[in-house]
Order: C-alpha cells, then structure tokens, then sequence
C-alpha cells in the first residue's frame, strides 16, 4: 500500500486570543525587535500514512486533523499532502 507524507498547519481561529503568541511578541521587542505587530503562535504536524491512494489519505488526514489533531472549537487546521506516494526503500522498509 502506497506511503503518503502530510502536514497539517493548525492555528488559532482569529476570534480567539492568543497569550502565548502576544507574550512572544512582547519578548521580541525586548529583545529590541520592534517591528514585529502581529504574532500567532500555532503547530505543524507532519505524518505519514499509508493509503490505497491520495484521496483516500486526504480523507484520513483530514478525520484525523478534525477530530485529533485540532479543536475545531478554537483552531482551524490545513492539509497538504506532500508530493507523490513514498516508495518502500524511501520510506525506509
């Protein structure tokens, strides 16, 4: 069964704060980087899956990323299935 490789970008919904990230900026201009206005701090997640084919792995990331991977209440997430599918030597078998 093919490997596919993924990343899944989750952020913040806009409507929520985020402390961490306007701490970070705060630090930044102590650090006498003054120019620095908006900072949002979020997580990437990089997998693979094996799949029988692309969509097929876009629909498991996508549960995955619904479900496990982000709180749909405050986070919004991406997916981006990476290139073609991962031959067994590439994946390391």
């Amino acid at each position: 069964m093919p490997l596919f490789q993924a990343r899944v970008q989750v952020s913040l919904r806009p409507s929520v704060l985020d402390p961490a990230g306007e701490a970070t900026r705060a630090a930044a201009a102590r650090l006498g980087i003054d120019g620095v206005r908006r900072l949002r701090i979020g997580k990437a997640i990089e997998l693979e899956l094996e799949a029988a084919d692309a969509l097929a792995a876009r629909q498991q990331i996508e549960l995955l990323s619904d479900r496990l991977l982000a709180n749909p209440v405050i986070e919004n997430w991406q997916v981006e299935v990476l290139g073609n599918p991962l031959s067994d030597e590439e994946a390391g078998q």
